[in-house]
């Protein structure tokens, strides 16, 4: 597998280059968070890092010594590449949720002869619309709406989880749909 052009390399390239590295090893980690909003929206918006769930059963041993055989280091809890300034990789606890719901099921993509696991578009708006549901967080209502009108997704689904997920999850979903249809 061919190295990433490490000072301008985008969160896709970096998720294909080390989710290969790790789906090799038999790590099968998930990519969820901002980057999933950048390679949905092809770079419209750029995260700064790449959140990965590591796997329920993988040893942080086998993790570190995957990410140190392609260059990173860890620093503190992320692993950075010395090449790289602009994103970093951070592994976060399993299992993948989104909000209040456990029952997330990735999307899976074959890249060269690996497959490597992500976060859906209608759970990549979800997982935005948490975040402005729980923390008030605009931009990532606009994250979803960046999603949302570059990708096809399920907006029955949207609303369900919205209206299940809390109490202002009508207002939330309600918001979001105004504008989606701008």
């Amino acid at each position: 597998m061919e190295e990433p052009n490490w000072p301008i390399v985008s969160e896709e390239d970096l998720w294909k280059f080390v989710g290969w590295h790790l789906a090799n090893k038999g790590i099968h980690s998930v990519l969820v968070g901002g980057a999933v909003v950048a390679i949905y929206s092809k770079g419209a918006y750029r995260s700064g890092d790449l959140d990965l769930v590591e796997p329920l059963l993988a040893k942080q041993t086998e993790i570190k010594s995957t990410m140190e055989s392609i260059g990173f280091n860890k620093v503190n809890r992320h692993y950075v590449h010395p090449k790289c300034q602009h994103l970093y990789i951070e592994f976060v606890s399993a299992p993948v949720s989104i909000g209040d719901d456990y029952r997330i099921i990735p999307d899976e993509k074959e890249f060269n002869g690996k497959i490597l696991k992500i976060l859906s578009p209608t759970d990549c708006i979800k997982d935005r619309l948490a975040s402005f549901i729980h923390f008030k967080a605009r931009e990532c209502l606009d994250q979803a709406l960046l999603v949302a009108k570059s990708q096809n997704f399920d907006l029955q689904k949207v609303e369900e989880w919205c209206l299940n997920e809390s109490s202002s999850g009508k207002e939330a979903f309600d918001e979001f749909i105004k504008l989606y249809k701008r």
